[in-house]
């Protein structure tokens, strides 16, 4: 198994230097904020982010290729970093602490490109968590303090928690009457949104969660920490992995049930 301590190491430092340049700009009155062409918001603060972590990683490993949100992919081989400048964009430039920089590594392998290192940190929420393949899923301010994350044993939906986004996106692919019977079928329900579902079931205070449509930015380092803390990570068409444009993720003995109410069609 190879040793990820120092690629781990460098996404914390990616993290400091993110989590400064963000808060920074946090709820600053003179925040500038445009409109993609997809409608998506993007603040002053996703793009100098996003340019900063470009910046350390030209310097420390000018060999690896580099997916961001803002920036699109910039060179080539079997190491790639992936990064989510802010996370939660539209509750950043509300004022709402929900938002996270997530930044990832991923290598080449048999089954594509997979994560192998993941950091998440929402600076605003004063939490970070972070994986490595093979090492496990934690939770702290550093890598000297922090604890170990599990995922939930719970096995029955009828004593789950589920959590999610919104109930956009699964009209539009006619999952919408699954999604329903899933929330009347769990013991309860709550639309946390972005990257804390995914952190919560890895910590094992949310034991299901899933989204209609995401990108390979939005789901990478939650990947693998999800499965790190011993949970899973698919589509919905269940293919493991950050790869398949949504996302179902489970203390993993719910996975099966999860994905049989999602894929419900009418």
């Amino acid at each position: 198994m190879p040793d990820y301590h120092d690629d781990l190491r460098l996404a914390h430092v990616l993290a400091d230097a993110a989590d400064a340049a963000t808060m920074d700009r946090f709820k600053a009155l003179d925040l500038k904020v445009e409109t993609k062409p997809d409608m998506t918001p993007v603040s002053e603060a996703d793009k100098a982010a996003e340019e900063l972590i470009r910046g350390h990683l030209h310097r420390a490993r000018p060999r690896d290729a580099i997916l961001g949100e803002e920036y699109g992919i910039e060179g080539t081989g079997p190491r790639r970093w992936v990064v989510d400048p802010i996370d939660g964009t539209k509750n950043y430039v509300r004022g709402v602490p929900v938002w996270a920089t997530l930044i990832s590594l991923m290598e080449a392998g048999e089954e594509g490109f997979q994560p192998v290192v993941g950091v998440v940190s929402a600076p605003a929420l004063n939490r970070r968590w972070w994986a490595a393949k093979g090492a496990g899923a934690f939770s702290g301010r550093s890598l000297t303090s922090a604890t170990r994350l599990h995922v939930s044993k719970v096995e029955r939906i009828a004593d789950a928690s589920f959590a999610y986004a919104s109930l956009s996106g699964w009209e539009e692919q006619g999952r919408l009457d699954g999604f329903m019977d899933l929330t009347r079928a769990c013991w309860r329900t709550r639309g946390y949104g972005d990257f804390w579902p995914y952190m919560m079931v890895a910590e094992g205070s949310v034991d299901i969660c899933a989204e209609p449509e995401l990108s390979l930015w939005d789901m990478a380092a939650n990947a693998i920490i999800v499965q790190e803390a011993g949970g899973k990570f698919t589509s919905l068409d269940g293919v493991s992995g950050p790869g398949g444009g949504n996302a179902a993720a489970s203390n993993g003995l719910l996975h099966h049930e999860l994905l049989g109410y999602l894929n419900q069609r009418y």
